[in-house]
Formats: C-alpha cells, structure tokens, sequence
C-alpha cells in the first residue's frame, strides 16, 4: 500500500468525496448541501488525506491563526480504516507551522475519544463558561 500524503491545498480537495462522506455518512452533517461543503473548505485550512490519487481522509479547521482553532469534518472512508491514517492525519494537523502557541484549539466529537486525548485534548476546564447555538438537522430542513 502507498505511503499517504496529506494535503493543505484547497484546490487539490475532493468537493465530491468530502460531501458525499458528509452528507451520507457523518452523525453531525448529515444532508448537508454540496454548496455548503465547497464553501467550507474554500473558507478552512484543510487537510486532505491522500492515498494514491484517491482522496481517503479528511480534516479542516476554522482558526484565526493567532489565538483560537476549531477542529471538525474529521474523517476516514470506512475502507481506509485501522491503517493509522487517523492519527497520520491528525499528526498533520497538530504540528501545521500557523496552528502553533494557540491559545485555545476546540473540537466536538461523539467518537475517538482516545485518538483525540493522544494529541492534548481534554474536556473543557470550565464548561460552564461555554455556550453555543445549536441546530440539530440544520440541513434536513433545507
């Protein structure tokens, strides 16, 4: 098998891979219009996760590369899975040169837990300092 490579580069994205995984496959995006996922990567820094010419994995964040990060859409086919490329992928991430001295960087995750703990990730020191505005099935509605 290939080494992978990983990608930063928003024109090298598979729109059709990443939507399709989103729209179809995700818990937290389910039905998510494939206009919505180029904006999204347009507006990211993403990490495109690349066996091959084939698109496998995927990860993006919405930062302001000086104090805060989001990390979300972090994913890998179902095909592609047990390889290490999760965490591969979430090296990438971890040691990007504009993600460094943040002083906060989020996630929201239902699953790898583990996988996420590996790299520094805890639950919140003060949850109730946070708030949110949530809308399950934002896209069903649409």
């Amino acid at each position: 098998m290939p080494s992978p490579r990983i990608s930063t580069d928003p024109a090298e994205q598979d729109i059709a891979v990443i939507h399709r995984f989103l729209a179809e496959e995700s818990k937290w995006a389910r039905g998510i219009p494939v206009e919505l996922v180029r904006e999204s990567v347009a507006n990211s820094l993403n990490f495109g996760l690349f066996v091959g010419e084939a698109q496998v994995g995927y990860a993006r964040v919405v930062t302001d590369y000086a104090t805060f990060a989001y990390l979300l859409d972090v994913f890998v086919l179902d095909a592609h899975r047990g390889n290490g490329y999760s965490r591969q992928l979430m090296d990438a991430v971890m040691a990007h040169p504009k993600l460094q001295g943040l002083r906060r960087f989020m996630l929201f995750t239902s699953t790898a837990h583990g996988l996420y703990q590996k790299f520094g990730f805890v639950p919140p020191a003060y949850p109730d300092t946070m708030m949110e505005i949530m809308v399950p099935n934002a896209y069903g509605a649409r």
